[in-house]
């Protein structure tokens, strides 16, 4: 276990990680990005829901610079994101990232999967990169499957090795991309249940979701954008009982009656 995973869990009281500051992104004349400002906590969890089109994805791939910014700055633990080469990978080990689709490498076992990143960039030995990568593929539940490959695994299986990857490289914060929408329903809650747990431990996350129980129990911080913005901010509490705005309330109104 890591330091921070040791730690009790006091959301969103521990210095500013990851900060946002005035960021606009455009897509030629799309404004996808408008004077975004967010500070993400040590051992926060943010979760980010609005409709499609609102900027989500945009925002969680801007913070590991899979997506430039043009205007703004974003700042890791203190340090401007590096504009290419070594640092950027090295800012990319900091960051983890989980997908909507696994991006796996389907030649390699799931145990090769998993110590690929930690022997190549951090520079592991592979004996401690396997013990490790054995220790968190048992705890998302699948230690059993090491030797497989991804085709072998279901959907959700190959989420939860998604995240046990990103875990493996002892990552700063985790982002998630939606992380569940290719999935299966019952496939859904394994998936949920494994990033509850992280959340439990103190992993500060910023998750990008459809899945309103998710962010209910494990937010500490639900952003609504829409339109570019993040038109509201709350307490999963406080948002889902009584959102402020009209663009919150119809958004809710629509998907909470299914």
């Amino acid at each position: 276990m890591t330091a921070l995973e040791n730690e009790e869990r006091t959301p969103g009281t521990g210095e500013p990680l990851v900060v946002l500051d005035k960021v606009d992104k455009w897509f030629g004349q799309l404004h996808v990005l408008r004077d975004i400002n967010l500070t993400v906590h040590r051992g926060e969890v943010v979760v980010v829901i609005g409709p499609s089109g609102s900027g989500k994805s945009t925002l969680c791939r801007a913070i590991n610079r899979l997506e430039t910014i043009d205007k703004g700055t974003i700042t890791l633990d203190g340090q401007p994101l590096p504009q290419e080469g070594k640092e950027l990978a090295n800012l990319r080990a900091e960051v983890g990232m989980v997908f909507q689709s696994f991006n796996l490498f389907a030649h390699k076992t799931i145990l090769e999967n998993v110590t690929l990143g930690p022997i190549k960039v951090r520079k592991k030995p592979k004996a401690e990169a396997e013990a490790r990568a054995h220790e968190l593929l048992d705890r998302v539940g699948i230690g059993h499957q090491a030797a497989k490959y991804p085709a072998q695994l279901s959907g959700g299986q190959q989420q939860r090795v998604a995240i046990a990857r990103a875990l493996a490289m002892e990552p700063k914060v985790m982002l998630f991309d939606e992380p569940t929408s290719a999935l299966d329903p019952e496939m859904i809650k394994e998936v949920l249940d494994v990033m509850v747990d992280l959340a439990e431990r103190g992993m500060t996350m910023v998750v990008v979701t459809h899945e309103m129980g998710f962010a209910r129990t494990a937010a500490d911080r639900v952003l609504f954008m829409a339109d570019g913005q993040v038109v509201e901010e709350n307490t999963p509490e406080q948002f889902f009982t009584n959102p402020q705005s009209d663009r919150a309330k119809d958004f809710l109104g629509k998907i909470l009656k299914h």
